[in-house]
């Protein structure tokens, strides 16, 4: 069986995207490379042990012997030239998930890159989860403000730049997966911003708050403006009687620690005879550790999320099952609670692409 062929199309610098996960996947070769300077993919090539630098994204995309591509453009570019990755609102994730192509027999693979979704720890906090019991979530994500200068193409809102949808919409889908369902209202959204020229409606940080249909309200927080000393990306859920699971989401390590509530009755009346909590915290580095359905997956603890995800992406162009997967409609409805956020914002949903 030919080995799967694949590129990074050169914008950012991601070697932990694909170059990394693929030196451990032994059907993963990253054949080719393409930026807008040639020169910087040649360098890009060089430092990665890359076989072929092409002219053009063009001549990757019709050279028969590639297989598959990832291309992390800036978000305005999304949509015409991968019809890939991430899709700059709910109206382009609609004409996308729904390509005729992609309803063809043996059509193309298409995965909105959520490589969180795919790691063990993942579903191990989902684990202890009710989705219609979940009362409150609160998520949190920063960068350093160090990372990013004010020119940086995240803060352009002409490439669909914003902390909503570069980091926020991470906390968006766990969020999403806490509950197992979609908010129907964005309560409110307080974006902070530079305030001048092509960053005037580019948020450099939020806080927003959303509304569930059981009740449930979960709240977001990021800052791509963040103290000099970063912070791990973290939220908590609680359920109704008070039980919490609290998280720390996979980049080099996490946490799950789950807080219990337990109370003794009184048989006849069932008043409260004794009330305490206990608490303990778990870790799923592997999907043995994360048990449950997806407790034979391969895994090495070593995987970060990305490797996870090209494991199953792997096996979807193959033909193999996948048992986690994040559908067109999972990324539809993704969009549209980033679009509650921007239009509850005041700063207005980021610009469609006019390719077609």
């Amino acid at each position: 069986m030919p080995d799967l062929r694949t590129y990074p199309t050169l914008i950012f610098n991601r070697p932990l995207a694909l170059i990394t996960p693929a030196l451990s996947h032994p059907e993963v070769i990253v054949q080719a490379v393409a930026a807008r300077v040639h020169a910087r993919a040649s360098a890009f090539a060089k430092k990665h042990n890359i076989p072929d630098v092409r002219t053009s994204y063009d001549e990757i995309l019709e050279d028969p012997k590639i297989d598959a591509v990832l291309i992390p453009l800036p978000n305005s570019l999304h949509f015409e030239w991968a019809r890939s990755h991430r899709p700059l609102n709910a109206t382009e994730a609609g004409i996308l998930f729904n390509l005729p192509e992609l309803l063809q027999p043996n059509a193309p693979v298409l995965l909105e890159a959520f490589h969180n979704r795919f790691h063990p720890v993942v579903h191990k906090l989902l684990s202890f989860i009710t989705p219609a019991d979940v009362v409150h979530v609160h998520t949190d994500s920063m960068v350093p403000w160090l990372m990013l200068d004010k020119d940086n193409i995240v803060f352009n809102y002409k490439l669909a730049g914003g902390s909503i949808m570069m980091l926020g919409t991470y906390n968006f889908s766990i969020i999403r997966m806490v509950f197992d369902d979609n908010p129907v209202e964005c309560v409110t959204c307080e974006p902070g911003i530079f305030g001048e020229s092509i960053h005037d409606q580019c948020d450099t940080s939020f806080k927003a708050k959303f509304r569930f249909l059981n009740g449930g309200i979960a709240e977001a927080s990021t800052t791509m403006r963040g103290s000099i000393l970063w912070k791990p990306a973290t939220g908590e859920a609680t359920h109704t009687g008070g039980d919490a699971t609290r998280f720390i989401h996979a980049v080099i390590w996490h946490r799950v620690d789950v807080k219990d509530t337990f109370i003794i009755r009184n048989k006849d009346d069932r008043t409260p005879v004794k009330t305490w909590t206990g608490s303990k915290s778990y870790k799923a580095y592997n999907y043995k550790e994360a048990g449950g359905e997806f407790a034979n997956l391969p895994g090495e603890d070593w995987w970060m999320s990305y490797r996870y995800q090209l494991e199953e992406f792997v096996n979807r162009v193959k033909g193999h099952s996948t048992q986690y997967w994040v559908e067109g409609k999972n990324s539809r409805d993704q969009m549209k609670m980033i679009d509650m956020a921007y239009e509850k914002s005041g700063l207005g949903l980021r610009p469609t692409s006019l390719f077609r």
